[in-house]
């Protein structure tokens, strides 16, 4: 969504009719005085504090040709736990930086007051600047600021008394605090940044309890933080919070850690975005870096995903002559003086993509990813973030567990391993018989897809948290049984190794033994399973699910026998099954036309199903979403 604010106040100077710049990272002597320029001035401001009871000080940059007769927006720039006033004048040299972007007509003319964020009578940084007293005293801060600075600004220069004409920005604890502040009055502030901010923020649902008003109210929200910053969580949690709540904002990773290299950057390029029309759409544009990927292995650092779903792969192979990423589409990527690879793809849809990389034409995983068994093989794996993946989010909420269960196969004659999903409460619950869903993983996969890349377990807890689905066992079982995945055999075989394991979960675990208490489901492959063994055996089960398949289209010797099964015994099927469901891709799942051609012989047969989409293909993103809204259906 994208929103357009013009405010009076911009009025003032000719200059007002600028929009918001394309910010680029500082250049080089972006921060190295000129002589030959106009600058601004540095002065010492000293104010009474109710808050405190004591004179407090302050330094304010007045702009280049600053005017009495002019009136001008204010941005509050607030030091760190280890500073005070002077340490932005000290370490940033702001007025330096500022006047530099004056002299290229950058920046809207502002004032800019630096306090001592310490609010408390003896506010120096000496001693323990940890001890408990002075760590409470930046809470104070906000009174202080609110009370007694901000009215004392308001009276002794021209500035513009209102919330559009506001900005409160900070490094580290002034982060923290500018976060803390803005977001909490937004009666007051409407441009808020926090630079590499401490623990001292908030957690995010305090931060913007009222998403809508944030929305509404602000102008700029700009988070950013160092990529070798160890602070680095604080900013990406309130990042999570605020896409999931789409208040739009700019997290902006940049290379260095929790030093000024990284504030002065922060400061040259959210200033140029202050005090102008604003263009949120482009919000997303505005970083150097992404961040490291979900599926990464621990402390990888690519892929990373940048605020608008492209991804950044960067692969060391001096010796490669040429590497590619292969996401279904490839990606070239260049090669640099250090043996580095690097590329940026387009844009990625929502959720768990495999990928692989090409060396010489050669394919192999990622060390830098977690692997994941599909495709036939061990594959590396992306998770990509995007605003409706609430659902399967890490919340806390009570917990089931997913367990491995080995049990002897007499159809195979050998070992084989189930995953089984115990909801929240199955231990204490000593009485408690529980529905069974049997699921089922696609071709190239095994029993581990659907808790790994499925995320069965989180999708449960959640639905289970908000009571919108039954505490229930999942069993998800190994379906490569039989040679060839969708011959009349290897259906056959499957169907005798499913009725092997039901009686072995109901005789180990405490899974309710009545059919109408049994459901079965499946993706691609597993979903042919679940059409030959669900309707095949309607009697042992309610409800099937059927993501994305379908009887093949012009394989009549495997299509023909079902249909006339169904033909011989819509009756019975329809009376015994209580839901039929029936999910897809979209246009573009492989699937499509199988299904369709399908369900048209369903309609002729009169057998009863429902049908539904969710757009995204022959995907993972689309099946957690089926398991998502199935298990909303079962056992009700």
């Amino acid at each position: 969504m994208k929103y357009i604010f013009f405010s009076l106040a911009l009025l003032f100077v000719s200059g007002a009719s600028l929009s918001q710049t394309d910010a680029q990272p500082a250049p080089i002597g972006f921060d190295s005085l000129r002589v030959d320029i106009p600058r601004g001035k540095i002065d010492t401001l000293s104010y009474t504090s109710k808050t405190v009871g004591s004179v407090r000080k302050a330094l304010v940059y007045t702009p280049p040709g600053f005017s009495k007769n002019k009136k001008y927006p204010v941005l509050y720039l607030l030091h760190g736990i280890g500073g005070d006033e002077k340490e932005w004048l000290n370490n940033g040299q702001p007025q330096v930086i500022l006047d530099n972007l004056y002299s290229q007509k950058k920046l809207q003319p502002m004032i800019v007051v630096l306090p001592n964020g310490r609010a408390m009578k003896n506010d120096r940084a000496v001693g323990n600047i940890m001890d408990s007293e002075k760590v409470q005293a930046f809470a104070t801060f906000e009174k202080d600021l609110l009370h007694d600075l901000i009215p004392f600004v308001e009276k002794k220069y021209p500035v513009i008394k209102n919330r559009e004409s506001r900005a409160i920005a900070g490094l580290s604890m002034g982060g923290g605090q500018s976060l803390n502040f803005g977001l909490g009055n937004l009666d007051k502030f409407a441009w808020v940044g926090g630079f590499s901010s401490a623990p001292n923020t908030k957690p995010p649902q305090l931060l913007v309890p009222n998403p809508e008003e944030a929305r509404r109210r602000l102008k700029l929200l700009w988070i950013s933080c160092g990529d070798n910053d160890n602070l680095i969580s604080f900013s990406k949690r309130t990042h999570d919070y605020l896409r999931k709540e789409k208040v739009p904002h700019i997290f902006y990773i940049e290379p260095g850690n929790h030093d000024f290299k990284v504030w002065k950057n922060d400061l040259y390029m959210f200033s140029q975005l202050l005090f102008k029309p604003v263009d949120q759409a482009s919000f997303s544009k505005y970083t150097a870096l992404g961040f490291p990927a979900a599926t990464n292995i621990r402390s990888a650092k690519y892929p990373q995903i940048l605020p608008n779903s492209r991804v950044i792969f960067k692969i060391k192979a001096p010796e490669a002559q040429r590497v590619q990423i292969d996401l279904g589409k490839k990606y070239d990527m260049t090669k640099g003086n250090d043996g580095f690879w690097q590329v940026t793809t387009d844009s990625m849809g929502e959720g768990f993509h495999y990928y692989s990389l090409l060396v010489d034409g050669v394919a192999v995983a990622d060390p830098a990813s977690e692997t994941f068994y599909g495709m036939g093989r061990m594959a590396s794996g992306i998770e990509i973030p995007f605003d409706g993946g609430d659902y399967y989010a890490e919340k806390d909420v009570p917990h089931g567990e997913v367990r491995i269960k080995r049990y002897f196969s007499r159809v195979s004659n050998s070992w084989r391993r189930a995953f089984i999903y115990t909801p929240p409460g199955y231990h204490e619950n000593t009485t408690e018989k529980y529905p069974v869903l049997y699921l089922l993983h696609g071709g190239g996969e095994d029993e581990r897809g659907w808790s790994t890349q499925g995320k069965t377990d989180l999708i449960m807890d959640n639905l289970i948290a908000d009571n919108k689905a039954r505490p229930m066992l999942i069993i998800m079982m190994d379906g490569n049984v039989g040679q060839g995945a969708f011959g009349e055999q290897s259906l056959r075989a499957f169907e005798s190794e499913l009725k092997g394991l039901i009686p072995f979960i109901e005789s180990n675990y405490k899974a309710d033994p009545k059919p109408s208490r049994r459901a079965l489901a499946g993706l691609s492959m597993g979903g042919l399973q679940t059409l030959y063994a669900g309707i095949r055996n309607s009697d042992m089960f309610s409800y099937l699910g059927v993501f994305s398949s379908g009887w093949f289209s012009g394989r009549n010797e495997l299509a023909g026998p079902q249909y006339e099964f169904i033909r011989e015994n819509q009756s019975r099927i329809n009376s015994n099954l209580k839901a039929l469901w029936i999910a897809m891709g979209g246009k573009e799942d492989i699937a499509y036309e199988n299904c369709k051609e399908m369900m048209s012989k369903f309609d002729a047969l009169n057998l009863k199903y429902t049908y539904t989409e969710y757009p995204g293909g022959h995907t993972w993103p689309v099946w957690r979403n089926n398991l998502y809204n199935f298990s909303q259906v079962l056992f009700k």
